[in-house]
């Protein structure tokens, strides 16, 4: 069983689509890995599988091995410097083209899941995060049946809800909390992404979609508040284009300094060499991130 040697489970849900599931996964996953754990990514958005792209590994193929299916690696762990391996796996690897549209029901989808967390030879891992599409319909089901059938007890320590600030947002976010309700899977906590907008030219950090919602959502469930993520189009271009993030002098986000740096390329279409470990702690959100990290890891440490 691919679960066997996995330690923590962790989703992240949401009922809205748009609202940064994919972009929440990605950072846990290298806050996670700075910390020095070993993480797994699981894409099981079937149908907008966008974990390659973020993760800048597109072009690689996963590999058959007698028993399944071996991940991608992302990077592999570096002791001396405190991280841990990171590897993924989608089903954006198994496409002829990356502009291929998925066109499946429900019971193909259903078989689908069910074969990602069964036939994926993890091996060892600390934190295995569970990315999947907005809603509460096929996938969700046959993921929590799946779960609470192969899955050992204590294994899935519960889900991260992401919403966005706005009304439109945590109306449909609650239904994905009442499912949790439903499926009895822990809510460790709810992030409101796109909390704010980090300004490129200037040290603002502007909220265009209103900020709260998120809050106001997570204290109305009894949950976790794990913390506000503004949209940072430095992280854009850190996963697009590979540039390690550069702000103005005296760009100050949730009253953390941000270094400022000179000599970045200007074009977009630029590729710059090197790892996205070693490049995110550049990044504004990546001190949200380390905190947001260290609750979910305390959460999980307590169940």
């Amino acid at each position: 069983m691919s679960l066997d040697k996995i330690k923590n489970i962790v989703l992240v849900l949401s009922g809205k689509g748009g609202v940064g599931k994919s972009s929440i996964t990605t950072q846990l996953a290298l806050s996670l890995s700075l910390a020095g754990h070993s993480v797994g990514v699981l894409d099981i958005d079937l149908t907008g599988p966008s974990i390659p792209r973020l993760f800048g590994i597109e072009s690689a193929k996963v590999t058959q091995a007698p028993g399944g299916w071996v991940p991608v690696p992302v990077h592999a762990a570096d002791p001396e410097a405190g991280i841990g391996e990171l590897r993924c796996m989608s089903l954006g690897f198994l496409l002829r083209e990356r502009g291929d549209a998925v066109v499946w029901r429900g019971p193909k989808k259903t078989a689908m899941v069910r074969q990602f967390l069964t036939d994926v030879l993890w091996g060892e891992v600390d934190y295995l995060l569970i990315d999947t599409p907005p809603g509460t319909s096929d996938e969700h089901i046959s993921l929590a049946e799946t779960l609470m059938k192969d899955a050992a007890p204590g294994q899935v320590k519960g889900a991260v809800v992401v919403t966005t600030p706005q009304a439109v947002a945590t109306a449909d976010v609650k239904k994905e909390l009442n499912f949790c309700v439903k499926t009895a899977i822990n809510v460790i906590g709810v992030v409101e992404n796109m909390s704010g907008f980090v300004c490129p030219s200037c040290s603002e950090c502007t909220n265009v979609f209103s900020s709260g919602g998120g809050e106001v959502m997570a204290e109305e469930f009894n949950v976790k508040f794990l913390g506000s993520v503004p949209i940072d189009p430095q992280f854009v271009m850190l996963v697009e284009a590979g540039r390690t993030p550069s702000y103005p002098a005296g760009t100050s986000i949730n009253g953390q300094a941000m270094e400022s740096a000179d000599g970045q390329p200007t074009n977009n279409e630029t590729k710059e060499s090197g790892q996205l470990v070693a490049k995110y702690p550049k990044c504004s959100l990546s001190p949200i991130f380390k905190d947001i990290t260290a609750q979910v890891i305390a959460a999980c440490e307590a169940r």
